[in-house]
């Protein structure tokens, strides 16, 4: 009986050694390929992204015998016309507006470097003028913004013909997302499709929450700071909200950074001013950081706010600016992928059961008391293609 104790736990430790190689096998090429794919791999990231809400449009008109073409289109053209009429509302004051912030930063310098002279070691005016060199590089060349795509040559209106062939491919995606589906699982054993399907499942449920969170966000911020900006008289609201709600896709970092510029803003008119400025600021962060955060990552994305900050900070260095508006799924599909595909095969293989307190936790709060292994519930063969818990299909 020792002797076979001994052989099975040889083989356990076996097993355990072969999966950590695998596994360093594999980072070893991901190392070596991603800083030539890290375009690809956002613009491949961006379109399953967009392609979502298309399907769940389009799998809620089928629910009303509405074909999936024609519901995936009603979701592409009211998407777009919801877009083009935010343009056509806020474009032309906030370009205006915009125009108008770069023409007084340096009178806005000037009067800082005055007041702090000793820490800039130049004259006031020319470093007004550099601030405003600084910043004219970007209003007049924006494709400076766009990170790793300016690196490989491409144009603003290379951007926009990827952009359009971004919205295509997601439109197709959501047509017929089976053919794509049945592929993923295709490149795994019989015995592990089902399992697939449940990972898909999760990174869906994962990444429809956080669209979910950063709209509420996005509007709430916005509104917050317009409504706060206005009241306090400080000129350019129109921008800065927009500005700040811009910048919520970025958790936590993104606020602090739309919240400088309006502050020193306010510091040329008053000190008063931008102690009322840093207080609206803070307000909507509380809001943002206590209310709509926690209910977002906590509770649909399911990602610890630690992690997301530590996280936003490894997804900058790796996909550089463009990689930031798309950091929390790119966190949440790594925490996924690592759960299901390393912690759960390994406490598999140890005898532990592999459900999380989050698997088995029911919308009303009831837990199940018991998991078959690969923790779903005894009998639960697993979400169906045909159950629509999984990714839409046709």
């Amino acid at each position: 009986m020792s002797g076979d104790r001994e052989l099975m736990s040889g083989g356990l430790d076996a097993r355990a050694v072969y999966r950590a190689v695998r596994l360093a096998a594999g980072l070893l090429l991901i190392g070596l390929l991603f800083p030539r794919l890290v375009t690809l791999l956002v613009a491949i990231f961006a379109t399953v992204l967009f392609a979502i809400p298309l399907a769940m449009t389009a799998d809620y008109l089928e629910r009303f015998k509405v074909p999936r073409v024609f519901g995936a289109l009603a979701a592409l053209v009211g998407g777009l016309a919801i877009v083009a009429l935010l343009l056509f509302l806020l474009i032309p004051p906030f370009i205006d507006q915009t125009n108008e912030f770069v023409d007084t930063v340096p009178g806005v310098v000037d009067d800082l470097s005055a007041d702090f002279a000793d820490l800039t070691g130049n004259e006031p005016q020319q470093v007004g003028a550099d601030v405003q060199s600084f910043f004219e590089g970007y209003t007049e060349n924006p494709e400076r913004l766009l990170g790793p795509l300016t690196s490989v040559g491409f144009s603003i209106v290379t951007i926009l013909g990827a952009l359009i062939f971004m919205a295509i491919t997601a439109f197709y995606i959501a047509v017929r997302p089976q053919p794509l589906i049945s592929g993923i699982q295709a490149l795994f054993p019989p015995a592990r499709r089902e399992e697939a399907l449940h990972v898909m499942e999760r990174l869906r449920e994962s990444w429809v929450g956080w669209m979910e969170g950063v709209l509420v966000d996005m509007i709430v911020s916005g509104v917050l700071l317009y409504i706060g900006l206005t009241l306090i008289g400080l000129d350019l609201a129109i921008f800065f909200a927009v500005f700040g709600a811009l910048l919520v896709v970025i958790p936590y970092f993104g606020s602090v950074i739309g919240g400088i510029p309006p502050v020193l803003f306010a510091f040329t008119d008053s000190p008063e001013k931008a102690l009322l400025a840093l207080g609206v600021y803070i307000a909507v962060q509380q809001i943002e950081g206590n209310l709509i955060i926690p209910l977002v990552m906590a509770q649909r994305v399911k990602l610890h706010p630690a992690l997301i900050a530590i996280g936003v900070v490894v997804v900058g260095q790796l996909f550089g600016l463009i990689g930031l508006f798309v950091a929390v799924p790119i966190i949440s599909a790594a925490v996924i992928l690592t759960d299901e595909l390393w912690v759960k095969p390994n406490e598999r293989i140890r005898g532990i059961n592999t459900a999380s307190a989050l698997d088995l936790v029911k919308p009303d709060g009831v837990t199940e008391p018991g998991t078959a292994e690969g923790g779903l519930p005894p009998g639960d063969d697993g979400p169906s293609v045909e159950s629509g818990r999984g990714l839409p299909v046709q």
